[in-house]
């Protein structure tokens, strides 16, 4: 069991954990000095704050990201509670990007990519530093070239730890603890929530945890009924760094949070009784099993956000305004 499933799991989690934290710094360092200032400029309602949100989220490759940056700015007095809802909304939305690109299964892809990216990389170091004038001549397009090379470097690592976590799966279906989980989730889905809230709480990260199911999946091993009770698990489990991330902040810092919160376990008691029509609306958009879990994944967010998103509206909310909409100068 060790040399069959635990040391490749672990070093598959490890490489595609290595590839999210690559691409999302890389992309921090590329676009996040303008992240804020967009999410100040384009959150005046909550339907520009959720497509702002959402947006940012697809760039940034982390939803949680962006949530502990509008509750920072919250905390900051930057912004006001209420014009950060469509952000967290948006969020939930934007992420699902990453699991629609594993959904693809192109883990075939992942040498060339590798490779590509590599000599991306290269040239950047070939122009830039080890040329004799340090690369002056072509800064304007060496640095906007090593970011891309590294964010493709990252995605490319993401897919080579999915195919190296998929090679698990007969190993874990005849494993014993796995038998017990899943006469456990025949009894009650629940089981299923549980442990991708546990396990996406400890590691901070929804996406590795989505992948992991979608690795299992696409083997077989994983039912879509249960790896749908994960996902949605994995969407209350990273509640718990936005939570972390306002303790100690203001209380609007810690509203936000907690609306964080509200969203995503309000959608799991939601949807959980509803497993099998959301499986069954994700088959019809096709694909193979990890295609599926990506799109109830994608079902998920975007109804329960789609259905929040008039409580946005409530003039309790609305009537806070931000600091930033201009009022009225003194004369």
């Amino acid at each position: 069991m060790l040399s069959s499933i635990v040391l490749p799991a672990v070093l598959g989690f490890a490489i595609f954990m290595l590839g999210m934290k690559l691409m999302e710094n890389a992309l921090h360092r590329s676009a996040g000095r303008y992240m804020s200032a967009a999410v100040e400029r384009f959150t005046r309602t909550p339907l520009h704050g959720l497509a702002t949100g959402a947006v940012i989220s697809a760039v940034l490759q982390s939803s949680t990201a962006v949530t502990v940056i509008a509750i920072g700015m919250v905390n900051a007095g930057v912004m006001t509670f209420a014009r950060t809802l469509g952000i967290v909304l948006g969020t939930n939305i934007g992420t699902c990007l990453t699991t629609e690109l594993i959904g693809l299964e192109i883990e075939r892809m992942a040498a060339p990519l590798l490779l590509t990216a590599f000599a991306g990389w290269l040239l950047t170091a070939v122009l830039g530093e080890m040329s004799p004038s340090g690369g002056q001549r072509h800064q304007r397009w060496l640095k906007p070239l090593r970011s891309a090379s590294l964010i493709l470097f990252g995605f490319a690592l993401i897919l080579a730890g999915i195919a190296v976590m998929k090679s698990i799966g007969a190993a874990v279906q005849e494993s014993p603890f796995f038998s017990w989980f899943m006469e456990r989730s025949g009894d009650s889905l629940l089981w299923g929530l549980l442990a991708g809230a546990i396990l996406t709480a400890a590691v901070h990260s929804s996406a590795a945890v989505i992948g992991m199911a979608m690795s299992l999946a696409a083997t077989g091993v994983l039912p879509p009924e249960l790896g749908i009770a994960i996902i949605i698990g994995a969407n209350v489990g990273t509640c718990v760094t936005a939570v972390l991330a306002s303790i100690g902040g203001s209380r609007a810092g810690m509203g936000v949070a907690w609306f964080h919160v509200a969203l995503n376990v309000g959608g799991a008691a939601l949807f959980l009784p509803l497993t099998p029509q959301l499986a069954a609306a994700a088959a019809w958009f096709g694909g193979g099993a990890a295609a599926q879990l990506a799109h109830a994944q994608t079902l998920f967010n975007v109804i329960c956000s789609l259905l929040v998103l008039p409580l946005c509206y409530l003039p309790t909310l609305r009537s806070r305004s931000a600091p930033s909409e201009d009022p009225a100068p003194k004369i």
